[in-house]
């Protein structure tokens, strides 16, 4: 028996990768368009690394990696490395998982209930730089019970832990060698996943063969390859052009391949939302008034309407209209005259130039989004639009996430969130003061008492009432002082070559492309002919 203590402290989750240069994926439509067995998709964007001890893959679909489970098509947990769900016991704060039988590494060596332990303990481990130890707070300690168990023991219950082991395991015999900061794991990685990483030219493309001794059975298509295209318009033109076989795209662009002959259009539903930042910092967008009467300048459906092309809802917090968890009755629609007048009421005073000021101070800010993301950009200029009819001047500027990230903690960006499965996974780190200004996560710096109690309330009580009350508090808190200004839910679009038969797409996190669209599950793709 084997057993390993876990020291972890709560940390970030990064919410966005690297943005990277276009270029030719070198086979193109050649290689997807003359068979099923090979397929080139279009993505905007890669991963930092592709180590699980990172953060790779946390949320499961990795398609090197597995976890204990796997999501299925209606985002239920699934057996995957395990044979089956976990038994729970000690009132929920032990979880027993007994491993699947015969299951190798790529490299041909047998995975046992070492590397799983070896996987969680180095990912909470306080020198390991993965940004999401704050997901695993609840973890006491984890053991092998032998080859075929993996015991999990928890600080408290958490209701929603058994969805938190689709994180990927990795093989002990080759990370637990290396620095896992800095190792050569975050390049080439190796899994027990349906396919083996070929080669990663960074900023042009990822390519994968298909695993032959995979446990769920050898993949119809051979070859995947991931070509990293950051513009939406340049991506759009490469799948028109067959370069590529499928692509993720803005609603506006996947549109124009609605009558295609031989293509195929996907729409996911998503809890992947549009907000501005609205950092505590900045004296101007730090302003309880300011963010107030921006709530309520921007014309969310509007948004939905010209920029989404209907792909999406607006958004009045961080879950989704739709939502078992949305709090009733918060649904608020663009008021200019209530935005004005809590302006007038705090002192901000409209000048000679239509904007206003305090204290000798203009109500203006600058807000970035990153280049090259067409959605992104068209809500930035619709909220400076809006805002403006307030008396707020919002200066809009594009840059790269190299040029934005060091800006983050004092000026506005046009970000992107979201997290499926249970509210705890996307709301914690976007808003709990412990995590202020930690990378991504609380890019406003957001220092809320009442929703810091909401927070740890959803997060370790096993009452499903008591946790209803506190993420309804929790959205409730954020109308009357809100550290963002939320504006749309986003549906995911997804053009693909039809030469597959039954697919599917799950509800989506706000990443997606990569692991997520029609080829979240593409090792069980059938072709059609």
């Amino acid at each position: 028996m084997t057993t390993r203590r876990i020291r972890g402290t709560a940390a970030a989750v990064a919410m966005a990768g690297a943005v990277a240069a276009c270029s030719a994926p070198g086979g193109g439509g050649a290689d997807g368009g003359a068979s099923a067995e090979s397929v080139v998709i279009g993505v905007p964007s890669e991963p930092d690394t592709l180590s699980p001890l990172l953060g790779y893959g946390k949320d499961g679909n990795s398609k090197i990696f597995d976890g204990l489970l796997a999501r299925d098509a209606d985002m239920k947990l699934k057996p995957a490395l395990a044979k089956a769900l976990p038994e729970v016991t000690d009132g929920g704060r032990t979880y027993t998982y007994t491993l699947r039988d015969g299951v190798k590494f790529s490299d041909g060596e047998p995975l046992t209930a070492d590397d799983v332990v070896f996987t969680y303990d180095t990912v909470l481990d306080d020198r390991t730089n993965n940004t999401a130890k704050s997901e695993l707070d609840a973890v006491k300690e984890v053991r092998a019970d032998g080859d075929d168990k993996v015991v999990f023991t928890l600080d408290y219950p958490y209701a929603a832990f058994a969805a938190r082991t689709v994180l990927p395991v990795v093989p002990e015999h080759v990370a637990g060698g290396q620095d896992p900061n800095t190792g050569s794991f975050n390049t080439k990685p190796i899994g027990t996943g349906p396919y083996v990483l070929t080669g990663w030219s960074k900023g042009e493309k990822l390519t994968f063969k298909a695993n032959p001794d995979y446990w769920g059975g050898v993949p119809k298509v051979k070859k995947l390859t991931m070509a990293i295209i950051a513009d939406d318009d340049v991506r759009a033109t490469r799948l028109r052009s067959g370069d590529l076989d499928g692509a993720t795209l803005p609603p506006n662009l996947a549109a124009t391949f609605k009558n295609d002959d031989g293509r195929k259009t996907y729409r996911a539903t998503s809890y992947d939302f549009r907000a501005v930042s609205l950092p505590t910092g900045n004296p101007v967008a730090g302003d309880t008034a300011i963010r107030r009467a921006l709530d309520l300048a921007v014309d969310r459906q509007a948004m939905v309407d010209k920029i989404l092309d209907g792909a999406g809802r607006p958004a009045y917090g961080p879950l989704p209209l739709d939502d078992p968890w949305y709090a009733e009755g918060i649904d608020r629609p663009q008021d200019l005259d209530e935005a004005r007048s809590i302006l007038d009421e705090a002192g901000w005073r409209t000048g000679e130039d239509g904007i206003r000021a305090k204290d000798g101070r203009p109500a203006r800010f600058t807000l970035y989004y990153p280049s090259g993301d067409k959605v992104r950009q068209d809500h930035a200029l619709a909220y400076a639009s809006d805002a403006k009819k307030a008396g707020i001047d919002v200066e809009v500027e594009s840059a790269t996430w190299e040029v934005i990230e060091p800006r983050m903690k004092h000026d506005a960006v046009l970000a992107g969130f979201g997290s499926t499965g249970d509210p705890d996974f996307g709301l914690y780190t976007l808003l709990h003061s412990s995590l202020a200004g930690d990378g991504f996560n609380n890019m406003a710096l957001y220092d809320n008492p009442a929703v810091d109690e909401a927070l740890g309330t959803g997060r370790r009580s096993q009452d499903p009432k008591d946790r209803e009350a506190a993420y309804d508090t929790l959205q409730r808190e954020l109308v009357k002082n809100p550290g963002y200004t939320f504006l749309t839910h986003i549906d995911h679009m997804y053009v693909l070559a039809d030469r597959w038969k039954d697919l599917t797409t799950q509800t989506e996190p706000h990443e997606h492309g990569f692991a997520s669209g029609p080829w979240w599950n593409v090792e069980d793709w059938q072709p059609t002919a």
